[in-house]
């Protein structure tokens, strides 16, 4: 096992093309750590740039307390194992996962032990003499990744390794990675644009941005208490609604901020050199929206005009229209009370505790205390 460390770390492709922006990162020995964000944010380029197979531009990378920043590949103590299997079609699932041992000149015996060892751990004993063509999506990704744990390395890369398995093998694959985490207690680095991946899988995560660390911090701790308007909206399905809205007053606990259509409502923060008319944006999450009949007579409730229903079994996705504005607005509905009708009246309430501001930039200027079990 290691901890991984880089500092300041650069990757530029020419003068005018620069994809990683200063990274500072530490990563715990045996942590199991997950980079996410979208598309072309840079994250599989710094995994790569961990595992040797990018150049750093600048800035350093210790891996195990070493400067490993011009130590060959094979000489890093890091496996990767990538979205696509790379498995060598005409050997057998035995000859794949004991090929890199074999190279360095183990003894039979040993390379037999050690792939019989990590085969029963990843439920492969029965496969160890197909040929990848014979088995499934699920388990070549199993090959590939017992291939990578024979070698025993101090640091596991995985590059976006579920993104080619359907939805259920998907969730299978999850479970099993994190109980190999616990099993190998091996410092684990995973890449994916998938959320859910993150939350789940995720000790700590890193959320990128156009080649920068948007926030890092554990899956409650970004959820609930997201720096800035780009980690709140990216985390979090269906997304978080986000409302433009102007300060009218403010007091030592609340923010009152006036919506398009000219309703009021209040937000819990520090909120007392609140500037009248400044604009922000107002942020919640659909679990945290209520969706009340129109007959509820309450302060502070919002009419909204609601609009498609998504069932989804356990509960409903209910988009309702408030005054003034287009965009619709997401609100979670539990499937045992029947939603309202397209296009009938209802109203919605914004938990004070529950909502979110952030300024013009985009940085987050109060978010909810919530304890963990409140969250």
């Amino acid at each position: 096992m290691a901890a991984v460390s880089l500092h300041n770390v650069v990757k530029r492709y020419d003068d005018k093309h620069t994809v990683i922006h200063g990274v500072d990162l530490d990563i715990r020995d045996g942590e199991f750590m997950v980079f996410v964000g979208p598309s072309g944010c840079g994250k599989s380029t710094l995994l790569r740039m961990i595992a040797g197979l990018e150049t750093i531009t600048s800035g350093t990378l210790h891996i195990g307390g070493k400067r490993a920043n011009d130590v060959a590949p094979s000489e890093r103590g890091i496996a990767m194992v990538f979205q696509s299997y790379a498995l060598y079609p005409h050997m057998t699932v035995f000859d794949n996962m004991a090929f890199a041992l074999k190279l360095a000149g183990h003894k039979p015996a040993d390379i037999r032990a050690a792939v019989e060892r990590v085969a029963a751990t990843l439920q492969l004993t029965p496969y160890l003499q197909r040929k990848p063509k014979d088995l499934s999506g699920g388990q070549r990704q199993r090959v590939a990744i017992g291939r990578a744990i024979v070698r025993k390395p101090d640091v596991f890369l995985f590059d976006e390794p579920l993104s080619n398995l359907d939805a259920s093998l998907r969730v299978q694959m999850r479970v099993e990675l994190s109980r190999l985490h616990q099993q190998l207690g091996t410092t684990m680095i995973y890449v994916t644009h998938d959320q859910v991946e993150a939350m789940t899988l995720g000790e700590r995560i890193v959320v990128f941005s156009g080649g920068r660390i948007e926030q890092v911090g554990t899956p409650l701790e970004l959820y609930h208490h997201p720096a800035n308007q780009f980690v709140a909206g990216f985390l979090g399905s269906p997304k978080m609604n986000f409302l433009p809205v102007e300060a009218v007053a403010g007091a030592p606990d609340f923010i009152a901020v006036r919506l398009a259509g000219g309703d009021v409502v209040e937000v819990a923060a520090a909120g007392g050199d609140a500037v009248r008319g400044a604009r922000y944006t107002l942020g919640v999450r659909p679990e945290h929206a209520a969706l009340l009949p129109e007959s509820v007579d309450e302060a502070g409730l919002l009419p909204v005009e609601v609009g498609h229903v998504e069932f989804l079994g356990d509960q409903a996705i209910v988009y309702v229209r408030l005054a003034g504005m287009e965009d619709m607005v997401a609100v979670r509905h539990l499937s045992e009370q029947a939603p309202p009708a397209p296009g009938s009246r209802a109203k919605l309430r914004l938990p004070p505790q529950r909502c979110l501001l952030f300024d013009t930039n985009g940085n987050t200027v109060s978010a909810p205390e919530l304890s963990t079990s409140a969250a």
